[in-house]
């Protein structure tokens, strides 16, 4: 229903911010790309910011939207200078999602940019 096609928007987002950063050169194993979805409410965005500061990991591109009280939101990342690894992030930010009431999910960018390009 509404969620495959709100799925598909977002994936249709990140797959152009990953193009228009592609042709600037900057795609590195090193970029992630955290996808969060659930009910929204009050605070989402400063906690997400938060954890990524607080990990020293750098928000490149952000774009959220809320649709029938649906909040989502994509962020394109660089882990160059981050204080822990990928695996500590996605174990962080699952976490954190549980507490905030949504699905918080973190990939490396090149494996996203190739699970989701048409």
């Amino acid at each position: 229903g509404i969620w495959y096609y709100r799925l598909e928007f977002i994936w249709f987002q990140i797959i152009h911010r990953m193009d228009s950063l592609a042709d600037k050169g900057s795609i590195l194993m090193k970029k992630i790309v955290v996808t969060v979805i659930g009910a929204d409410r009050v605070g989402i965005v400063a906690q997400v910011a938060r954890d990524l500061a607080d990990t020293n990991i750098n928000i490149l591109d952000i774009s959220q939207t809320i649709q029938d009280g649906i909040f989502s939101m994509v962020l394109i990342c660089d882990m160059e200078k981050a204080s822990v690894s990928l695996k500590e992030f996605q174990d962080k930010m699952a976490q954190e999602g549980k507490k905030m009431g949504v699905d918080a999910r973190v990939q490396l960018a090149d494996l996203f940019y190739a699970m989701h390009r048409i």
